[in-house]
């Protein structure tokens, strides 16, 4: 008889089947588009392109330069970390090569090939094109992971599955009290909470009370009595975040992952690198060299060859198979090393179990930004583990799903949340060391029980605090929905805006952050600021973006247009308040919020906002700045 978890598993499965068709859908309705001009404008194909280099880059891949021959300022679904596929003709399957972007602008492009493909010679021949792929690789990972602890019947796996359902109390055994220095008191009870937890711990960090920090000390007292620990995170940024803040700590850390999805900063800590920095890398290179060598003299033979022809390419082939199983071997016992004197091994969830992980196991895991992750992506890492150490904030960004039937039906529930809720395994940090008191107020009244607490060094700082909400209700501030993208737009707050920030311009010092729910608002954004001579000299302190983008940062000055404004009061998805949960508290001194209270305050939510806004900080009209 299944339990009730296992039960609750099996069902993840459809809502997973349900999040990869849509996301197909989605894909196929832009890639499936008859002619290549149609998926240019589409922002998913580029036509034509010659490639204008290649040469070898980090890690030893060979990295191809395109550039575009013809120009069409098109919407671009293109991004850095993206699957593409570089075809010759539409009509031959075979003249396709696929890698990953590591570089991208309006015009050029770099892609890395996977893993000691060489590039193939129909690529010098022009009239190239590019198309974005749909990458099933991590579905595929959750789907099995899902299999996986669903069927375990005994067993470490099933024993974790019914503690994080709540079937089965977590543990602790009585161990020694932290107080380390560097920690305030609710980080150094989650840092006593997670060394002395023999199942699960949980860091529930709100913004800005130093969760990465306590995270950090956590894993480094960790690996005081443990040899190895693996590190996860949902994104490629946010686990290099992490990589960054291990090597302060003098941490040994080797970063697995695609090297066209590392950011500088700890792409030296990458498997690829390490691997081509080991002394015997030469002799790696080396025997691929004659290999490939030696393979492609064996198929210059034909088939119309005599008997001594063909043993001759016999012999050749057999010798090229066989420095080739060399390379492979010297590869091995290379990665093998480098894996085994790590201390920590880092990856995304989905990257967790990849060829080199595979069959590894060990006895803590840590998953950073928990709650940004989908429930099956996180079981990829916690089958390999003895004990699970999660950190997150369930009342900040929730996890991307694209099917609303799926999100509605559960998907959007992250392991994190379920966790933090069926079990008494969390030590929520209350210290806050970003916020002046007045930014602060609603989101720890609204989300964290009014339990936040401002840091003395905040307190102290010295120069002006705002905290205003401009109401745009009956200046005729319509919002706009553009044709082509569907995306909401609001051209009249998008100008006050910009004309607030001119007139209120920052310290040249100060860091400003400009945020809008919908991408069409922040190009409108974007255009504007680029326009106004009066800011020339803070534009480069400015930082324009969607709430998702601006997850884990901070700003001394935070704008947001909320767009929303009409007369049936629809909001769209700002009724998602956690994401707006995100948006205010990335500011330190300055929050400037512009709405229409006619079209939001028939929310509770924003009703409240605004209030607590009009109580402690600044209600303004738009008329006041409309006509100074």
């Amino acid at each position: 008889m299944p339990t009730a978890s296992q039960n609750e598993l099996i069902k993840l499965q459809e809502l997973l089947k349900i999040e990869k068709e849509e996301d197909y859908r989605q894909y196929s309705e832009k890639i499936q588009i008859n002619t290549i001009e149609d998926r240019k404008k589409a922002g998913i194909t580029w036509y034509p392109i010659v490639k204008s280099g290649q040469f070898i880059s980090t890690g030893e891949r060979t990295t191809l330069s395109l550039t575009k021959t013809t120009h069409g300022q098109y919407q671009s679904s293109f991004q850095v970390g993206a699957v593409v596929s570089i075809f010759k003709s539409e009509a031959s399957q075979e003249r396709q090569v696929s890698g990953v972007i590591s570089y991208l602008n309006k015009e050029k492009m770099r892609v890395v090939l996977r893993e000691n493909e060489a590039p193939p010679e129909w690529l010098d021949e022009g009239k190239l094109g590019v198309n974005l792929l749909f990458d099933e690789a991590s579905y595929k990972e959750m789907d099995q992971a899902l299999q996986i602890v669903a069927g375990a019947e005994r067993g470490r796996i099933a024993e974790l599955r019914e503690i994080f359902y709540g079937a089965n109390p977590a543990t602790f055994r009585k161990g020694y009290d932290y107080n380390t220095v560097s920690l305030n008191e609710k980080q150094n009870q989650a840092l006593t909470n997670i060394i002395n937890a023999t199942d699960l711990a949980i860091i529930h960090g709100p913004p800005g009370t130093g969760k990465t920090t306590t995270l950090i000390q956590a894993i480094k007292t960790t690996i005081d009595t443990e040899k190895q620990v693996l590190v996860c995170a949902p994104s490629n940024a946010a686990v290099d975040l992490l990589v960054e803040k291990l090597l302060e700590a003098e941490i040994n850390t080797l970063r697995i992952g695609h090297p066209a999805r590392l950011t500088e900063n700890v792409i030296e800590n990458s498997l690829d690198v390490k691997v081509s920095r080991h002394p015997q890398f030469k002799d790696l290179k080396e025997s691929r060299r004659k290999s490939e060598e030696l393979r492609k003299l064996g198929y210059k033979y034909k088939r119309n060859f005599g008997k001594q022809e063909r043993q001759q390419r016999d012999r050749i082939l057999k010798e090229a198979r066989a420095l080739k199983n060399y390379s492979k071997d010297i590869e091995n016992y290379i990665i093998g090393y480098l894996l085994e004197s790590a201390q920590v091994i880092a990856c995304t969830v989905t990257g967790a179990n990849q060829m080199f992980l595979k069959d590894r196991t060990f006895k803590t895991i840590f998953i950073d930004e928990c709650s940004q992750a989908m429930e099956p992506a996180c079981w990829i890492p916690v089958i390999k583990a003895q004990r699970v150490i999660m950190a997150g904030d369930h009342c900040q960004l929730p996890p991307t799903v694209k099917s609303i039937k799926a999100a509605k039906a559960g998907l959007e529930v992250s392991l994190f949340e379920k966790a933090i809720t069926n079990t008494q395994s969390d030590v929520m940090l209350e210290m806050q060391y970003r916020m002046a008191p007045a930014i602060m107020g609603f989101s720890s009244r609204y989300f964290y029980q009014n339990k936040l607490q401002t840091a003395e060094e905040v307190l102290s700082r010295t120069g002006p605090v705002l905290c205003e909400f401009i109401d745009t209700a009956g200046s005729g501030f319509n919002e706009s929905r553009d044709n082509s993208t569907l995306s909401t737009y609001n051209k009249e707050e998008a100008h006050l805006l910009v004309k607030h920030l001119s007139q209120n311009q920052p310290a040249p010092d100060m860091t400003i952050g400009i945020i809008a729910p919908y991408k069409a608002q922040i190009k409108l954004l974007t255009e504007f600021v680029q326009e106004e001579h009066a800011l020339e000299n803070i534009t480069g302190n400015i930082r324009i973006n969607t709430v998702d983008a601006f997850q884990g940062q901070e700003r001394d000055v935070i704008y947001i247009s909320l767009v929303r404004s009409n007369n049936e009061a629809e909001i769209g998805f700002l009724k998602e308040y956690r994401r707006m949960n995100v948006a205010m508290t990335r500011a330190k001194s300055t929050l400037v919020i512009i709405g229409d209270s006619a079209t939001l305050a028939s929310n509770m939510f924003y009703k409240q906002m605004i209030d607590y806004i009009e109580q402690n900080g600044r209600y303004s009209s738009a008329f006041e700045y409309l006509y100074d």
